[in-house]
Protein backbone atom coordinates (compact mmCIF):
# COMPACT_ATOMS: atom_id res chain seq x y z
CA UNK A 1 0.00 0.00 0.00
CA UNK A 2 1.17 3.50 -0.84
CA UNK A 3 1.24 5.58 2.42
CA UNK A 4 1.02 9.79 1.48
CA UNK A 5 4.90 11.42 2.15
CA UNK A 6 4.13 14.34 4.39
CA UNK A 7 7.28 15.96 2.40
CA UNK A 8 5.34 15.83 -0.78
CA UNK A 9 2.49 17.26 0.43
CA UNK A 10 0.51 14.50 -0.15
CA UNK A 11 -2.93 13.83 0.51
CA UNK A 12 -5.26 11.74 -1.70
CA UNK A 13 -8.27 12.82 -2.82
CA UNK A 14 -10.80 9.51 -1.79
CA UNK A 15 -14.43 11.12 -2.72
CA UNK A 16 -15.38 10.30 -5.91
CA UNK A 17 -18.42 12.39 -6.13
CA UNK A 18 -15.65 15.38 -5.51
CA UNK A 19 -13.40 13.95 -8.28
CA UNK A 20 -16.66 14.12 -10.76
CA UNK A 21 -17.52 17.69 -9.29
CA UNK A 22 -14.12 19.18 -10.17
CA UNK A 23 -14.14 17.62 -13.61
CA UNK A 24 -17.15 18.78 -14.39
CA UNK A 25 -15.78 22.47 -14.12
CA UNK A 26 -14.48 22.46 -17.18
CA UNK A 27 -14.62 20.39 -21.08
CA UNK A 28 -12.59 17.31 -21.31
CA UNK A 29 -13.74 15.84 -23.96
CA UNK A 30 -10.63 15.85 -27.00
CA UNK A 31 -9.41 18.07 -25.48
CA UNK A 32 -5.24 18.01 -24.15
CA UNK A 33 -4.74 17.59 -20.55
CA UNK A 34 -2.19 17.88 -18.20
CA UNK A 35 -2.94 15.95 -14.52
CA UNK A 36 -0.08 17.28 -11.87
CA UNK A 37 0.14 14.85 -8.62
CA UNK A 38 -2.29 12.22 -10.26
CA UNK A 39 -1.94 10.09 -6.65
CA UNK A 40 -3.43 6.64 -6.87
CA UNK A 41 -5.93 7.98 -9.86
CA UNK A 42 -8.86 8.93 -8.48
CA UNK A 43 -9.03 11.84 -10.76
CA UNK A 44 -7.32 10.58 -13.28
CA UNK A 45 -10.28 7.36 -13.73
CA UNK A 46 -12.35 10.14 -14.14
CA UNK A 47 -10.69 12.38 -16.66
CA UNK A 48 -10.09 9.22 -18.72
CA UNK A 49 -13.83 8.49 -18.82
CA UNK A 50 -14.61 11.80 -20.39
CA UNK A 51 -11.83 10.57 -23.65
CA UNK A 52 -9.62 13.74 -24.04
CA UNK A 53 -7.21 14.03 -26.63
CA UNK A 54 -4.01 13.80 -24.74
CA UNK A 55 -3.68 13.41 -21.11
CA UNK A 56 -0.01 13.89 -18.99
CA UNK A 57 0.42 13.29 -15.90
CA UNK A 58 3.38 14.36 -13.87
CA UNK A 59 4.11 12.29 -10.63
CA UNK A 60 7.20 13.31 -8.35
CA UNK A 61 6.97 10.36 -6.58
CA UNK A 62 8.27 7.16 -7.89
CA UNK A 63 6.60 4.43 -6.03
CA UNK A 64 3.74 6.56 -7.41
CA UNK A 65 4.80 6.59 -10.48
CA UNK A 66 5.77 2.82 -11.00
CA UNK A 67 2.09 2.35 -9.59
CA UNK A 68 0.58 4.48 -12.29
CA UNK A 69 2.34 3.22 -15.12
CA UNK A 70 0.95 -0.45 -14.25
CA UNK A 71 -2.22 0.93 -13.57
CA UNK A 72 -2.38 2.63 -17.19
CA UNK A 73 -0.23 0.25 -19.67
CA UNK A 74 -2.25 -0.15 -21.95
CA UNK A 75 -3.98 3.55 -22.13
CA UNK A 76 -2.47 6.40 -24.75
CA UNK A 77 -1.39 8.31 -21.60
CA UNK A 78 1.97 10.34 -21.13
CA UNK A 79 3.16 9.68 -17.19
CA UNK A 80 6.42 11.38 -16.55
CA UNK A 81 8.54 11.28 -13.26
CA UNK A 82 9.40 14.76 -12.63
CA UNK A 83 9.46 17.98 -10.10
CA UNK A 84 7.34 20.28 -11.53
CA UNK A 85 8.24 22.68 -10.37
CA UNK A 86 11.44 22.61 -12.29
CA UNK A 87 9.50 21.02 -15.78
CA UNK A 88 9.83 22.89 -19.06
CA UNK A 89 6.14 23.02 -20.60
CA UNK A 90 7.26 24.86 -23.38
CA UNK A 91 6.70 22.08 -25.91
CA UNK A 92 3.14 22.13 -24.41
CA UNK A 93 0.28 23.95 -26.62
CA UNK A 94 -3.44 24.24 -25.79
CA UNK A 95 -3.23 22.20 -22.94
CA UNK A 96 -5.60 22.69 -19.57
CA UNK A 97 -4.31 21.92 -16.52
CA UNK A 98 -6.51 19.67 -14.11
CA UNK A 99 -4.75 18.99 -10.42
CA UNK A 100 -5.03 18.21 -6.89
CA UNK A 101 -2.05 20.45 -6.39
CA UNK A 102 -0.17 19.89 -3.19
CA UNK A 103 -0.32 22.14 -1.11
CA UNK A 104 3.77 22.83 -0.28
CA UNK A 105 3.99 23.98 -3.86
CA UNK A 106 0.65 25.43 -4.93
CA UNK A 107 1.22 28.70 -4.42
CA UNK A 108 4.90 28.61 -6.31
CA UNK A 109 3.43 26.59 -9.10
CA UNK A 110 0.21 28.85 -10.25
CA UNK A 111 2.57 32.02 -9.94
CA UNK A 112 5.00 30.64 -12.23
CA UNK A 113 2.82 29.00 -14.72
CA UNK A 114 0.72 31.82 -15.25
CA UNK A 115 4.05 34.09 -15.53
CA UNK A 116 5.92 31.86 -17.68
CA UNK A 117 3.49 29.71 -19.36
CA UNK A 118 1.03 32.02 -20.15
CA UNK A 119 0.55 30.96 -23.86
CA UNK A 120 0.89 27.26 -23.33
CA UNK A 121 -2.15 26.26 -21.46
CA UNK A 122 -5.95 27.94 -21.72
CA UNK A 123 -7.02 27.20 -18.26
CA UNK A 124 -5.89 25.77 -15.05
CA UNK A 125 -8.65 23.89 -12.75
CA UNK A 126 -7.05 23.06 -9.46
CA UNK A 127 -7.73 22.17 -5.89
CA UNK A 128 -5.71 24.52 -3.31
CA UNK A 129 -5.87 25.67 -0.08
CA UNK A 130 -8.90 27.53 0.92
CA UNK A 131 -6.70 30.88 2.12
CA UNK A 132 -4.91 30.81 -1.22
CA UNK A 133 -7.51 30.43 -3.46
CA UNK A 134 -9.06 34.03 -1.17
CA UNK A 135 -5.64 35.31 -1.85
CA UNK A 136 -6.59 34.99 -6.12
CA UNK A 137 -9.60 36.57 -5.72
CA UNK A 138 -9.65 39.62 -7.02
CA UNK A 139 -13.79 40.13 -6.81
CA UNK A 140 -13.11 41.63 -3.40
CA UNK A 141 -11.03 42.72 -1.06
CA UNK A 142 -7.50 45.29 -1.49
CA UNK A 143 -5.12 44.31 -3.82
CA UNK A 144 -2.35 41.99 -3.30
CA UNK A 145 0.60 40.20 -5.71
CA UNK A 146 -1.95 37.61 -6.29
CA UNK A 147 -4.81 39.34 -7.29
CA UNK A 148 -3.01 41.48 -9.61
CA UNK A 149 -1.56 38.43 -11.34
CA UNK A 150 -4.78 36.93 -11.83
CA UNK A 151 -6.68 39.63 -13.28
CA UNK A 152 -3.94 40.02 -15.17
CA UNK A 153 -3.12 36.94 -16.84
CA UNK A 154 -6.90 35.45 -16.16
CA UNK A 155 -10.17 35.12 -15.48
CA UNK A 156 -10.69 33.21 -12.32
CA UNK A 157 -13.78 31.77 -10.14
CA UNK A 158 -13.94 30.12 -7.07
CA UNK A 159 -16.24 26.81 -7.78
CA UNK A 160 -16.30 25.05 -4.80
CA UNK A 161 -15.42 24.72 -0.95
CA UNK A 162 -13.69 21.02 -0.13
CA UNK A 163 -14.07 19.63 3.17
CA UNK A 164 -10.73 17.76 4.43
CA UNK A 165 -12.94 14.94 5.15
CA UNK A 166 -12.65 13.71 2.00
CA UNK A 167 -8.62 13.10 1.76
CA UNK A 168 -6.28 10.76 3.52
CA UNK A 169 -4.82 11.73 5.64
CA UNK A 170 -6.92 14.55 6.39
CA UNK A 171 -5.21 18.14 5.99
CA UNK A 172 -6.00 20.59 8.64
CA UNK A 173 -7.23 23.04 6.48
CA UNK A 174 -10.17 23.77 3.70
CA UNK A 175 -9.95 23.62 0.29
CA UNK A 176 -11.63 25.20 -2.62
CA UNK A 177 -11.69 24.36 -6.47
CA UNK A 178 -10.49 27.13 -8.71
CA UNK A 179 -10.76 27.87 -12.24
CA UNK A 180 -8.21 29.98 -14.13
CA UNK A 181 -9.52 30.94 -17.80
CA UNK A 182 -5.61 32.06 -19.02
CA UNK A 183 -5.44 35.19 -21.13
CA UNK A 184 -3.21 34.49 -23.48
CA UNK A 185 -0.68 37.56 -24.07
CA UNK A 186 2.92 38.48 -24.57
CA UNK A 187 4.03 39.32 -21.17
CA UNK A 188 7.76 40.33 -20.04
CA UNK A 189 8.44 37.61 -17.69
CA UNK A 190 11.66 38.89 -16.20
CA UNK A 191 9.75 42.30 -15.70
CA UNK A 192 6.68 40.83 -14.41
CA UNK A 193 8.84 38.62 -11.98
CA UNK A 194 10.62 41.93 -10.52
CA UNK A 195 7.47 43.97 -10.41
CA UNK A 196 5.56 41.32 -8.39
CA UNK A 197 8.56 40.98 -5.63
CA UNK A 198 9.96 44.30 -5.33
CA UNK A 199 6.45 46.45 -5.66
CA UNK A 200 4.37 43.97 -3.19
CA UNK A 201 6.56 44.69 -0.18
CA UNK A 202 5.86 46.59 3.05
CA UNK A 203 2.83 47.11 2.80
CA UNK A 204 2.03 49.34 5.63
CA UNK A 205 4.65 51.81 4.16
CA UNK A 206 3.94 54.37 1.45
CA UNK A 207 5.05 53.60 -1.91
CA UNK A 208 7.34 56.55 -1.52
CA UNK A 209 9.55 54.40 0.74
CA UNK A 210 10.18 51.63 -1.75
CA UNK A 211 13.77 52.67 -3.12
CA UNK A 212 13.07 50.49 -5.90
CA UNK A 213 10.13 52.51 -7.52
CA UNK A 214 10.53 55.70 -6.28
CA UNK A 215 12.26 56.83 -9.30
CA UNK A 216 9.36 55.10 -11.89
CA UNK A 217 6.21 56.23 -10.02
CA UNK A 218 4.01 59.14 -10.56
CA UNK A 219 3.45 61.51 -7.61
CA UNK A 220 0.27 60.75 -7.53
CA UNK A 221 0.51 56.99 -5.70
CA UNK A 222 3.52 58.16 -4.20
CA UNK A 223 1.68 58.85 -0.55
CA UNK A 224 -0.96 55.51 -1.05
CA UNK A 225 0.41 52.17 0.06
CA UNK A 226 -0.09 49.45 -2.28
CA UNK A 227 -2.98 48.02 -0.81
CA UNK A 228 -4.94 51.07 -0.96
CA UNK A 229 -4.44 51.13 -5.06
CA UNK A 230 -7.44 49.26 -7.42
CA UNK A 231 -6.31 46.92 -10.03
CA UNK A 232 -5.90 49.65 -12.80
CA UNK A 233 -3.71 52.00 -10.54
CA UNK A 234 -1.36 49.11 -9.88
CA UNK A 235 -1.42 48.35 -14.16
CA UNK A 236 -0.50 51.74 -14.87
CA UNK A 237 2.51 51.69 -12.41
CA UNK A 238 3.47 48.63 -13.54
CA UNK A 239 3.18 49.18 -17.81
CA UNK A 240 4.83 52.78 -17.25
CA UNK A 241 7.86 51.05 -14.99
CA UNK A 242 11.02 50.47 -17.27
CA UNK A 243 12.27 47.03 -16.50
CA UNK A 244 16.37 46.64 -17.10
CA UNK A 245 18.49 43.66 -15.94
CA UNK A 246 21.32 46.30 -15.57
Amino acid sequence: MIKPKKSLGQNFLKDINIAKKIISSTNIYRKNIVEIGPGLGILTNKIIDLKPNKLSLIEKDSKIYDLLKKKYFNKKINILNADVINFNFKNYKNFKIISNLPYNISSKFLLNTLINYNNNFTEIICMIQSELADKFDYSKGKINKYKFLTQLCSQYEIKFKVSPNVFYPKPKVYSKVVRFIIKKQKIDCLKLNYFLKYFFINKRKKIKSNKYFINQISSKYLNYRYEDLKYNEVLEIYQRFKFSIS
